[in-house]
């Protein structure tokens, strides 16, 4: 079936990896963004007839309730994404990644789709053995992680919607993001051969931002049997410590060094193993390995440099 998909913060690192390929599926795709770090990550389907921009913020009614009126399926992507950046703008997380969303649900009617991620950040620890399932209690402790808690409850009211909890995410794409965890080790690796790790036995999982994308993707495909649920979304052969990650990692980069010390402190706390059992049992399955990833890490660090100012 071909949808009228709205994909609101769709210029961003998830974003500007899954409008083309829901373009490439045959949907049509409205994106709306504020361009707030200037990114130009979507230019090469610009020629496509199927893709619309519209320039503006999630948060001002005026804008997003005509553009969710024409919509069979809303992917909202628009947030500050991690507890570093929802502190560094507490109020600008707040209204970003709660109130909007509020105010999305209140335009929809019962049959259009919503597809949103959320976070596995909301389990803190997990359990007394670390582990987590989707019926696990939410212990979520940065801004970040309690505010995605919260509209996922309301989202879950909405019957045509679908959670994603998704593990830490990673790979190379046209918006990159080099904080995160995989993609930041790596990118140390490359070019600094050394990283200093804290917390290093922490567990988290992690999955690749294509299979992100392909989960979204499924779930359009499936979403008579998937709607109304939340769904981990991760590699469950990777649910690996900090440690074991660098290790990984070394594999490829021979002369990377780590070495661990107790400097600082996740701000969430995330230690736990996932169970993606869930999603696998509707016919999912991610493509891309960790090995696999960090490899493509490497190629696309050959060709960016990370670096504003400087002579080299």
């Amino acid at each position: 079936m071909i949808y009228n998909i709205l994909v609101t913060g769709g210029a961003g690192y998830l974003g500007s990896t899954m409008v083309p390929d829901l373009l490439n599926a045959g949907h049509k795709v409205t994106l709306l963004d504020n361009f707030a770090f200037k990114q130009a990550s979507l230019n090469h389907v610009c020629y496509h007839p199927n893709f619309s921009v519209v320039k503006g913020d999630i948060r001002i009614e005026s804008v997003i309730a005509p553009l969710i009126k024409k919509a069979d399926v809303i992917i909202p992507l628009a947030a500050l994404v991690g507890a570093p950046l929802c502190s560094l703008d507490p109020v600008g997380a707040t209204t970003i990644n709660h109130d909007a969303i509020t105010l999305m649900l209140k335009h929809l009617s019962k049959e259009q789709i919503v597809l949103m991620p959320t976070t596995n950040s909301a389990y803190g620890t997990g359990d007394e053995n670390n582990h987590c399932t989707e019926e696990s209690p939410l212990r979520p402790i940065s801004q970040y992680a309690i505010e995605k808690v919260g509209i996922e409850k309301e989202l879950m009211e909405h019957p045509n919607a679908i959670s994603f909890r998704l593990a830490t995410v990673f790979g190379m794409s046209p918006r990159m993001r080099i904080d995160l965890l995989v993609n930041d080790f790596t990118y140390r690796a490359v070019n600094d051969r050394f990283v200093v790790l804290f917390e290093s036995h922490f567990k988290r999982n992690y999955i690749h931002v294509r299979d992100v994308s392909r989960a979204f993707q499924h779930a359009l495909i499936n979403h008579d049997k998937m709607k109304g649920q939340i769904f981990n979304v991760g590699l469950s052969d990777a649910n690996v410590s900090k440690k074991e990650l660098c290790e990984h990692i070394q594999k490829h980069i021979p002369n990377f060094i780590f070495l661990e010390a107790p400097l600082g402190k996740d701000p969430d706390q995330r230690n736990y193993i996932v169970s993606n059992a869930k999603i696998e049992a509707t016919g999912y399955k991610p493509e891309f390995s960790l090995d696999r990833g960090i490899e493509e890490l490497i190629k696309g660090y050959t060709m960016i440099k990370n670096s504003l100012y400087g002579n080299v």
